[in-house]
């Protein structure tokens, strides 16, 4: 056998473990030792003066967004993912003990201007994708320091638009924790965003209707992971109001998928771009929770994400020399980052790794690969055609 034939080929499973490898281990090498800020660079738009006081609380909370499932994972496939699965583990406890450890060199702000409101929902929502990891393994100090990180974040009131689901989220974690929670907190954001849904799986990301990634980004996934934790504590709006959001990210996944083009590429329009691979977050947390739609199958939407993973982040300028993140949205791009974007914002881009959180024999790594619907229909194949989501308002 020759030295070619010998050698062997990586998985599509092994090329997204070392996209996880590559993009969370400079946050939690440097957190788990407290020497983040001082081994973060903090890039940034020139008028956003104050993002050094809250990059740090974004690079955890939204890294740590992405790969809980995989750490919460009971059987990793192979030895070398076990091994970084079981590192990252201990990183990934030590990171969350630090940044809310009132006496650490990284404890982060929880309080101070608007943003640490939604980087402790990030965070929040880590906790309860990874219950057993991120929250059973912490000790009886680093529980309550999380604790009282979360709740001090009242003191924050939300922009009225997909903020509101910020604290939700947050309340859910502190349900998690077993924690006092507020539920009136889960209760407006959930009946808001039924006032703004718009029809065929969209909400608008406030009163007025904006054409960006919003539905991924957070909307949808934070109703879905906020249901999730608290769904089953009191009724919602309607007895049949979670199989209602549930069918509504269905649908929007499926648009999703047929915005990736046969290229693995997709539209960049609106705000947020240098979230990068985090525009398909939600399709993620679908395949991980095994709630993808009949028309969207496993192998078809695995081959289109791996696509646009290898697509962007494997770009030239994505990453510095130290390995950390710069502002883009394919290699590095300054000029698209508004100015609440930062380095730590960037790190959203970990959410389309949610699969990595279900086992190898599972749909999504097990089922054969298959054009997604865009590949097929401009190479000359068949595909169904698209229908809409009939309205589903359900407020009472």
């Amino acid at each position: 056998m020759s030295h070619v034939e010998s050698k062997k080929i990586p998985t599509v499973r092994s090329e997204w473990v070392e996209h996880l490898r590559r993009i969370a281990e400079p946050v939690l090498e440097a957190a788990a030792v407290a020497e983040l800020r001082k081994r973060m660079p903090v890039e940034k738009h020139s008028q956003a003066a104050v993002r050094e006081k809250v990059t740090h609380l974004e690079a955890v909370g939204r890294c740590l967004s992405g790969i809980a499932p995989w750490l919460e994972l009971d059987s990793p496939t192979n030895g070398p993912e076990k091994a970084l699965q079981e590192k990252f583990r201990d990183l990934a406890c030590k990171t969350i003990m630090s940044v809310t450890n009132q006496k650490s060199p990284d404890f982060c702000n929880f309080t101070e201007f608007g943003q640490p409101l939604a980087d402790a929902a990030f965070l929040s929502q880590a906790l309860v994708r990874a219950p057993t990891q991120l929250v059973e393994k912490l000790s009886e100090k680093a529980h309550y320091d999380v604790v009282q990180a979360l709740k001090s974040t009242r003191a924050i009131a939300p922009a009225f638009n997909n903020w509101l689901l910020y604290p939700a989220m947050i309340e859910a974690a502190l349900h998690r924790l077993g924690a006092k929670w507020d539920p009136l907190r889960v209760e407006y954001a959930i009946r808001q965003h039924e006032q703004w849904y718009r029809g065929d799986g969209m909400y608008s990301d406030g009163p007025v209707f904006r054409c960006d990634y919003y539905n991924s980004f957070v909307i949808q996934p934070m109703l879905l992971d906020t249901l999730s934790e608290v769904g089953a504590v009191r009724e919602w709006i309607s007895p049949e109001y979670p199989k209602v959001v549930i069918k509504r990210a269905q649908r929007h996944a499926q648009i999703l998928e047929r915005f990736i083009s046969p290229e693995g590429t997709f539209p960049p329009i609106g705000r947020s771009l240098a979230y990068r691979t985090g525009v398909l977050q939600l399709p993620a947390l679908l395949a991980l929770r095994g709630q993808l739609p009949k028309e969207l199958r496993p192998g078809q939407l695995r081959s289109a994400m791996t696509a646009v993973l290898n697509r962007m982040m494997n770009m030239p300028g994505t990453y510095d020399e130290a390995g950390w993140l710069k502002i883009g949205f394919c290699g590095s791009q300054s000029s698209i980052g508004e100015n609440y974007i930062s380095t730590g914002s960037l790190y959203l881009c970990s959410t389309i790794l949610l699969p990595l959180g279900t086992a190898e024999d599972k749909p999504f790594w097990a089922t054969r690969s298959e054009d997604w619907t865009a590949k097929r229909l401009w190479a000359g194949k068949h595909a169904p055609p698209d229908k809409a989501l009939p309205d589903q308002q359900v407020i009472q």
